[in-house]
């Protein structure tokens, strides 16, 4: 369930702070076979209004921008699909999860998640490259990101 690309719909999805709501999920990473390093994707841009949404990475070292965009209706899984509003992966917002802990808080696939589809191979590829160059994603994650 859980591989490199792979995009999870978890209705709810906890978060660590305890807040939940429904959340997309993209995984970036697996690292050691425990954790996974992950981006929650939002339709909220955090951007200035002024700035011009396309597809791909938004790189803005003076302003600690980084963000990778997925404009809607552009297929971007394997399968053909493609978030229905402009999405943001914001490079600051990456986090780590335990597998241990995903695995047993959601165990009942189309209940409580439901595996959307896996990002294409080049679309994966430009995420990765674009939060492992990054000035403002944490260097842990940049270092984990540039490793095979």
């Amino acid at each position: 369930m859980y591989s490199p690309g792979k995009i999870i719909y978890f209705d709810p999805f906890f978060f660590k702070n305890g807040g939940s709501k429904p959340k997309f999920f993209l995984v970036l990473k697996i690292i050691n076979d425990d954790v996974i390093l992950a981006s929650l994707p939002s339709s909220i841009p955090h951007l200035s209004s002024a700035q011009n949404i396309t597809h791909g990475c938004l790189e803005i070292p003076e302003t600690c921008i980084n963000c990778y965009i997925f404009q809607a209706n552009v297929p971007i899984t394997k399968n053909g699909w493609s978030f229905q509003k402009n999405t943001f992966l914001h490079g600051q917002w990456l986090d780590d999860f335990a597998i241990s802990d995903l695995s047993s808080r959601y165990s009942i696939e189309n209940v409580e998640y439901e595996i959307i589809g896996e990002l294409t191979d080049h679309e994966l590829s430009k995420v990765i490259s674009c939060f492992a160059n990054s000035s403002s994603v944490k260097r842990k994650y940049k270092r984990l990101l540039s490793t095979k």
